[in-house]
């Protein structure tokens, strides 16, 4: 089952349908961030897959590593990229998403990570 598994799709699918956000993370140092914003250019690379049991339940677990491609030169193929994290996706049997686990470089110049004293609200644009 897992060789025949869109990895990379599925990645893809999930980055989209949280727009690129990350809403509430926790760091490493227990610092809490409202909203991340991940690169728009995002790449996951499959590191891992497994299939696990529970009880009588079956799920998929996915370990991507994510990075965010940087290029030298557009016309050219240079290009390097850094890696900005981990991610982790779990999903049952039928495919259906259960669970996420990120581990974010916070300090990335990638990643944009905001506090909640750091969020604007349209009130503070108002005169």
């Amino acid at each position: 089952m897992l060789e025949t598994l869109d990895a990379d799709a599925l990645a893809q699918e999930h980055f989209k349908m949280c727009q690129y956000q990350i809403n509430g993370y926790w760091d490493e140092r227990d610092i809490y961030y409202e909203i991340i914003i991940l690169p728009s250019n995002l790449v996951a690379h499959l590191v891992s897959s497994s299939i696990g049991i529970t009880n009588r339940e079956r799920f998929i677990q996915l370990k991507f590593s994510l990075v965010s491609p940087t290029f030298t030169d557009v016309d050219t193929e240079n290009s390097n990229s850094q890696k900005i994290g981990d991610l982790v996706l779990v999903y049952d049997e039928n495919l259906e998403f259960i669970d996420e686990n990120w581990l974010l470089d916070i300090n990335s110049p990638f990643v944009v990570a905001l506090q909640r004293n750091q969020i604007l609200d349209e009130s503070d644009f108002r005169s």
